[in-house]
């Protein structure tokens, strides 16, 4: 029987703003001393009275703005009731009947809304002991709910990536899950009635884009396995296990009706027409360049492939560096291209065995000397990554570093018509053979030429004299 899952999201993300939500409190999710950016609000002293952050409402809009979804002009905050530890106040402030944007896409996955509510405190379970840090408590929470379009695993990663850059690139919060900034949740059922729903099930504690993949792959078969077994798939909230990478069994899912909304009586209603920034034009001109529109312009500018163009745009540092090599080397597009090539290869490998990726370390302009060495054949590909690891591990001038470690390739014809003859001479073997018809006998006929050269000497030119010598 041939079952289809339907996966729907939801993400939480701290936004990046001074204070927090609803109070002077300082937003610092880096501070690690416990407890000391709270104030009598975010800790819901009795008599205290929120006010609303217009930073926070800002970063909604152009989010909404960003993803081509609906700006509400009316909005307002609800009480979310529920009692734990982690929110004093019994309830969580929230939207529910009036979120700030409704619709949208990103990554070709319909959105339903966009709301802004606050962070609860962190719970820390240890030793038996349960503590609670007011830190976070507060601090401006967007969460965006997809609708259920998404159908397999991977499509539900690739689309939790996007708005992690897409946050990043309008500077509305960092979203690094392993600090908790971004929290993902996943709705998963199956059914095996095309267009129908399965009793969904949802799953949290998800800390990594590829624990999602592999928490929404887990969940639909273990929920196919229970159907196939004639059994019932229950209507819970489960977590995900990363060391025994399954799903576990929480508690059963409660509806909105448990929450018992209702508007916030402390709070204004908001109009986002009385406020003139928050237009659609004002929002819109605000938007930076957004990286599906970055990648089509490296795709349109200097032709490079998809896969190309996903990888450097994959973090704004990236494609910022990317950006000025690409300025330096006035756009010419064969130039950009090797570039684009170096750094996707090259420079990947060099971040990779440091484990950090970290391109202050290398300044664009002599990256694009690097690259125009190259493309001048003074330096070979072997020179060129011997080079780039000094630049980026020490800094200083390319063609300086390249000379003194003798890597500049010779253009002396005569000089390497020697190296050519002495080589000739000795590999009668590999001669005979290139004479013979092979191919690869040339290949090493050049790399010995390129040794007796001491590496100095050009491919091109020894491969040349090389064929002159030998007809």
């Amino acid at each position: 029987m041939t079952y289809i899952p339907t996966i729907g999201l939801e993400v939480h993300a701290e936004l990046k703003t001074r204070t927090k939500m609803f109070c002077a409190s300082k937003n610092d999710p880096d501070e690690t001393r416990p407890n000391v950016n709270t104030c009598p609000i975010c800790m819901a002293h009795p008599g205290t009275l929120p006010v609303i952050n217009r930073e926070a409402v800002r970063h909604i809009l152009r989010i909404g703005s960003a993803i081509g979804g609906k700006l509400a002009d009316f909005s307002e905050f609800d009480r979310k009731s529920y009692f734990y530890p982690d929110m004093p106040k019994g309830y969580q402030i929230s939207q529910y009947e009036y979120p700030l944007v409704s619709g949208g896409e990103l990554a070709g996955v319909a959105i339903t809304r966009v709301h802004l509510e606050e962070d609860t405190a962190r719970s820390i379970h240890a030793s038996g002991k349960s503590l609670v840090d007011f830190n976070r408590a507060g601090i401006p929470l967007m969460e965006l709910v997809t609708e259920p379009v998404i159908h397999d695993a991977e499509t539900a990663g690739r689309f939790a990536r996007e708005l992690q850059l897409l946050l990043r690139t309008l500077g509305a919060g960092e979203a690094n899950l392993e600090k908790g900034e971004m929290r993902i949740e996943v709705n998963v059922s199956v059914s095996n009635k095309k267009g129908a729903f399965g009793t969904k099930v949802e799953v949290k504690n998800i800390n990594s884009f590829r624990s999602v993949e592999r928490a929404i792959a887990f969940e639909i078969h273990r929920q196919i396995a229970l159907l196939e077994k004639g059994e019932k798939v229950e209507q819970a909230t489960r977590g995900w296990d990363e060391t025994k990478q399954e799903t576990f069994h929480q508690r059963f899912k409660e509806g909105s009706a448990d929450y018992r909304y209702f508007p916030d009586p402390d709070l204004p209603k908001l109009f986002r027409s009385e406020i003139s920034e928050f237009s659609p034009e004002a929002l819109r001109a605000s938007l930076p360049e957004l990286p599906w529109e970055r990648r089509a312009r490296y795709a349109r500018t200097y032709a490079l492939k998809e896969s190309d163009t996903t990888y450097l745009c994959a973090t704004t540092e990236r494609a910022t560096f990317f950006d000025a090599v690409a300025t330096a080397l006035h756009g010419d597009k064969e130039l950009v291209a090797l570039a684009a090539n170096y750094i996707i290869s090259d420079l990947a490998g060099i971040f990779a065995k440091r484990a950090e990726e970290e391109y202050t370390a290398l300044d664009p302009l002599t990256f694009a000397k690097l690259i125009r060495l190259v493309w001048s054949r003074d330096l070979s590909s072997r020179g060129a990554k011997d080079t780039l690891l000094i630049l980026v591990e020490q800094g200083g001038d390319p063609e300086s570093i390249a000379k003194e470690r003798g890597l500049i390739q010779s253009h002396d014809v005569e000089t390497l018509r020697h190296a050519v003859k002495s080589v000739v001479a000795e590999e009668t073997k590999a001669v005979e053979e290139y004479r013979s018809g092979k191919e690869a006998a040339l290949q090493y006929l050049i790399g010995k030429s390129m040794k007796a050269a001491k590496g100095a000497g050009n491919p091109a030119i020894l491969r040349d004299l090389i064929i002159e010598e030998l007809q």
